[in-house]
């Protein structure tokens, strides 16, 4: 078996669904459309965004004498739902542990063997740490397209994933350019699911209208115009994914860490606004929901709820 495929298959027995290689080198096509992006206040007050433009098109900058860039997929798909269908909604990716620590880890180990097995390198991991157009990089290793939701779709995995880079400093044998075909046609599902109508144009999101924007990302009030167009959310969202027909070829995962407790999955609505800040610290120790914290969670459940006694269950 040869380098490449061999790293494929370290990856793969790690856990990943899919993996590219390719040369670091900078992204100019995606320039203008970021910026236009930017320009329009799409980002919110995501002003992090706004911060480290050339190192978001140049990976390069990121890490001294980058030479490669090895993209994984890790799935989150799932079949397991919440028990009461009245309860707040949690997207999918949140069920379990923090995919950030799960993914670095098994990054690392990555490195390790590339380093042990293949060539003395040295690598650092990232997962939405650093500056890094990860979508952009899984496109143009043909792991699959951008969606008219602007999320990635795989032929054979659909969307609940999370991507991971791995850059290191020395050159590997890399895929040969292919890019996967869009695969959307005339389908607008996820255009029409979404109940904030933040898919502005296509492949185009203003995440100040998107509910995993407003649940996680925003500090302070949520947007008064769009109260009652949650469905329920009460972090991040998965509507424009769920509603998509790729993924129904989307199979469950096999992390232990995703897979969620039992008394998560079992919370009743009443159990949602009875919460207290120590059984949140508990809960959700080393959860994604950690990101909006304690308050931001009272705060998206005011938002949603049917009426202002509901805190009081």
């Amino acid at each position: 078996m040869d380098i490449n495929n061999l790293i494929k298959q370290k990856a793969r027995n790690l856990g990943f669904l899919d993996c590219g290689i390719l040369p670091v080198e900078e992204l100019t096509g995606e320039a203008e459309h970021y910026a236009a992006w930017i320009k329009e206040g799409m980002h919110g007050e995501m002003a992090y965004m706004e911060r480290n433009t050339d190192k978001r098109l140049n990976p390069g900058l990121l890490f001294e004498n980058a030479r490669t860039i090895i993209v994984v997929l890790q799935s989150y798909a799932t079949h397991t739902v919440q028990e009461d269908p009245e309860a707040p909604v949690l997207s999918k990716y949140a069920y379990g542990t923090d995919y950030h620590f799960i993914m670095k880890e098994k990054l690392r180990q990555l490195l390790e063997y590339i380093r042990e097995e293949i060539v003395s390198c040295n690598g650092r991991p990232f997962v939405d740490s650093a500056p890094v157009l990860e979508r952009a990089w899984a496109r143009r290793a043909g792991l699959g397209w951008i969606g008219r939701h602007s999320n990635l779709i795989s032929v054979t995995h659909g969307s609940y994933f999370f991507i991971g880079e791995l850059i290191i400093d020395a050159e590997l044998p890399y895929d040969e350019p292919r890019l996967v075909r869009d695969h959307c046609g005339t389908c607008t599902r996820c255009v029409d699911a979404c109940p904030t109508q933040a898919i502005v144009a296509d492949r185009l999101v203003d995440a100040r209208k998107c509910i995993s924007y407003q649940t996680i990302e925003l500090k302070g009030d949520l947007d008064p115009a769009l109260k009652g167009k949650f469905e329920n959310r009460v972090f991040g969202c998965d509507i424009c994914q769920d509603v998509c027909p790729w993924n129904l070829k989307s199979q469950p995962h096999n992390e232990a860490a995703f897979t969620p407790s039992p008394q998560l999955m079992g919370m009743r609505r009443a159990d949602w606004y009875r919460l207290d800040k120590p059984a949140f610290n508990k809960l959700f120790r080393n959860s994604p929901v950690k990101r909006t914290g304690f308050n931001g969670l009272q705060r998206n459940l005011r938002f949603i709820g049917r009426d202002d006694s509901e805190q009081g269950i």
